[in-house]
């Protein structure tokens, strides 16, 4: 299928690198697909729904026909390399925008004509504008029916930035569109639908010609509004030299203050090749993007470094994939110098040496071995030891390290269980494989309900992670809801808990005697214990063992099983016996005696709250508030994001398994969510006797 445009190595500042971002199916991989096919990279177009995509190859993806891995594409336009990051468009997959975006030059928002502005389009823009990435839009799917591009256009610049401007519009909209109007050198370009991609010029005709020339003027002064010089020639000659233009436009991309908008249909690849040959001419190389923050690990202070191929080697990795066949291949993005096979890096984010093997330009599932890639291109290289997504490898000369990728926090839980015996250790080497490769999946232990927990961005993110644990390492899991590490506590003061052990069982015996205070701290302080003993009366030796004893029955709980905090427990008295008396003794003696007026001190649960922040549409908010309101959630707050409405809430962790599943069912896949732990608050009693009496059977059951 492929013809492999890359022949050679490419000097910096004759590479462009784009992040292909937007919301799921508008049109990115297409896009991708239409580009390679256009510039003669393939010999024929790989398609989405028949799962002949070059940049979709992997099973899951061919089998759900959706983007869940970003991939690296390359093509050549006039000996300039372009590396297309075609980013997946459902938000579990979200930590993968980021990764491609932290590695771009420029952005390209892909919006569909007929639906505008999606939440995930939002979500894609806040990543754009952390980063302050030079952007462009493009409006895809023109040969739908029943759009208004205009209103499209209208809803960018109202939702993203008022200096997003035109570039190309349709000849008409719907199934017959074969033909866009250029206005940035105002003419008509004529496509052969259904073929390479290829146009002719033509003059814009007699009914378009006032509208276009209305768009240009738009765009020139736009140009001239981003720079104070060209301004003042604007306002001396009413327009701008060609060659004003050329400089203006591509220096207000870099500076963001201009966002071009094009429109195309790439299924049939409409209006996709003259937007590439505009990538070559007006996008910025990699040199052009100024310097990035660095740590220098000597000094341990932040520096600037320049993507440059005269400097010592650098490269920041910003993907990991483990491949059938070949291994882990670690994607990279080379900052400094040139890198080759066989090359010694130091890993500076682990102080570990590295031999780099073969490296290679990727083309979605295939590879090109090539001997070097210079400062500001992208590649990928296999079976590293000891170095995965977000290190730094460095010449040692230059020991550096760049900015690791902040991924978003997980949004949902599971909890896992092995389906077989003795596979414990598989599944943990398999999870924390997939962890290296997907950062934005977190797996731990957690002790206080002895689970496995799983995290991600959303039910189909852990689905996917579950089965390639099955298909990779060979092992089944369970998935089952997580336990809630509630905590237990008390409100009342009970000034005296008594307990006394007393064996007898010939020989010698055993005996602890003791009382306690407890009392409440609080909330968040902890735990405390007192030795208030007078006059011996409980041997000092003994007193840490009455404090152990204490501690015993606060990790295992009291009232359901769960740990006790903010507590304080003095001892005030007690006796012993010369002979009978031990640590032993005492331990038990102050685990029962807590465990006793524990339960008369007004015991309670507290359950975990978190801070929830719903965004979503404001035709779907009421049903979206009065959900939150069943969860036994607390409103805290409403904001607005252009046409969005920020829903601010607190809700128990118990009410919000499988939120995000119920949230995209309730707003048509339009509402997503985030979620942080806030603080522990007291379980209402009715749901607190359910869990006690729900405890107290369990327990029968063991007896």
């Amino acid at each position: 299928m492929s013809q492999h445009p890359i022949q050679k190595e490419y000097a910096s500042n004759a590479t462009r690198t784009i992040a292909l971002i937007g919301h799921g199916g508008s049109g990115k991989t297409s896009f991708v697909e239409s580009a390679l096919y256009a510039t003669g990279a393939t010999n024929r177009q790989g398609k989405v729904d028949d799962g002949s995509s070059l940049s979709d190859y992997h099973p899951d993806e061919i089998e759900r026909h959706i983007s869940i891995n970003t991939s690296l594409l390359v093509t050549d336009i006039d000996a300039t390399k372009i590396n297309m990051l075609d980013t997946p468009g459902y938000t579990d997959f979200t930590g993968e925008v980021k990764s491609a975006l932290r590695v771009s030059d420029t952005a390209i928002v892909f919006v569909k004509a007929f639906e505008a502005v999606e939440v995930g389009t939002e979500i894609v823009w806040k990543y754009v504008e952390e980063y302050a990435l030079p952007s462009m839009f493009v409006i895809t799917k023109i040969d739908h029916d029943n759009l208004e591009f205009n209103r499209t256009v209208a809803a960018l610049k109202e939702r993203f930035t008022n200096d997003a401007v035109l570039i190309t519009f349709p000849v008409g909209t719907g199934p017959g569109v074969t033909s866009i109007v250029d206005v940035l050198n105002m003419k008509l370009l004529k496509f052969a639908p259904w073929t390479n991609g290829k146009y002719s010029e033509e003059a814009i005709p007699a009914d378009l010609q006032e509208h276009a020339s209305h768009l240009h003027e738009e765009l020139i002064e736009k140009i001239a509004e981003s720079d104070e010089k060209l301004l003042d020639k604007f306002f001396e000659t009413g327009t701008l030299a060609e060659e004003d233009v050329r400089v203006g436009l591509k220096r207000g991309i870099l500076e963001r203050k201009i966002f071009p908008i094009f429109c195309a249909s790439p299924v049939p690849n409409i209006g996709v090749l003259n937007l590439l040959n505009f990538i070559v001419k007006y996008c910025p190389a990699p040199t052009e993007r100024g310097a990035m923050k660095a740590i220098d690990v000597t000094s341990k202070k932040e520096i600037e470094v320049n993507i440059a191929a005269a400097s010592s080697p650098s490269l920041f990795v910003f993907k990991t994939v483990s491949e059938p066949h070949v291994g882990e291949l670690s994607f990279f993005r080379v900052i400094t110098g040139s890198v080759s096979s066989g090359m010694d890096m130091l890993n500076e984010s682990n102080g570990k040496s590295e031999r780099l093997g073969q490296v290679f330009v990727m083309n979605g599932r295939e590879r090109k071995e090539v001997t070097k890639i210079n400062a500001g291109d992208l590649g990928a290289v296999v079976k590293l030891k000891d170095t995965h997504t977000n290190n730094t490898l460095s010449a040692k000369n230059f020991p550096v390290t760049y900015p690791p990728i902040v991924f978003p926090d997980p949004v949902i839980s599971n909890a896992i269980l092995p389906k077989s015996k003795g596979e414990e250790d598989k599944i943990g080497s398999g999870l924390h494989s997939l962890h290296e490769e997907d950062p934005t999946f977190i797996v731990h232990y957690d002790p206080e309900t002895r689970q496995t927990v799983i995290q991600g961005q959303g039910e189909l993110h852990l689905a996917i992670v579950v089965k390639r644990l099955k298909e990779k390492f060979g092992v089944e899991v369970d998935v089952v809801e997580p336990r809630i590490p509630y905590k237990e506590t008390i409100k009342g003061v009970v000034p005296v808990a008594e307990y006394k052990h007393k064996k007898q069982s010939g020989g010698r015996g055993q005996y602890g005697h003791v009382q306690l205070k407890i009392e409440p701290q609080p909330r968040g302080t902890g735990f405390e214990f007192e030795d208030a003993i007078v006059g011996g009366v409980v041997p000092g030796r003994f007193v840490p063992a009455v404090e152990k004893g204490v501690i015993d029955a606060m990790t295992s709980g009291v009232i359901a099983g769960y740990q006790v905090v903010d507590v304080k427990t003095t001892l005030h008295y007690g006796s012993y016996h010369d002979v009978d008396s031990d640590d032993m003794s005492f331990k038990i003696a102050g685990k029962m005696a807590f465990r006793k007026g524990f339960k008369e001190a007004r015991p309670i649960l507290l359950e975990p709250m978190y801070e929830v922040e719903v965004m979503v549409p404001e035709e779907h908010m009421g049903d979206v508030m009065g959900d939150l309101s069943s969860r036994r959630g607390k409103i805290l707050g409403m904001d607005s994001d252009n046409a969005h409405q920020i829903i601010k809430s607190l809700v128990p962790l118990k009410e919000l398994y499988r939120y995000s599943t119920t949230l995209r069912s309730m707003t048509q896949g339009r509402g997503i969510h985030k979620q942080k732990f806030s603080h522990y608050e007291e379980v209402p009693h009715e749901v607190a006797q359910k869990i006690i009496e729900e405890y107290e059977k369990s327990r029968q059951g063991e007896d």
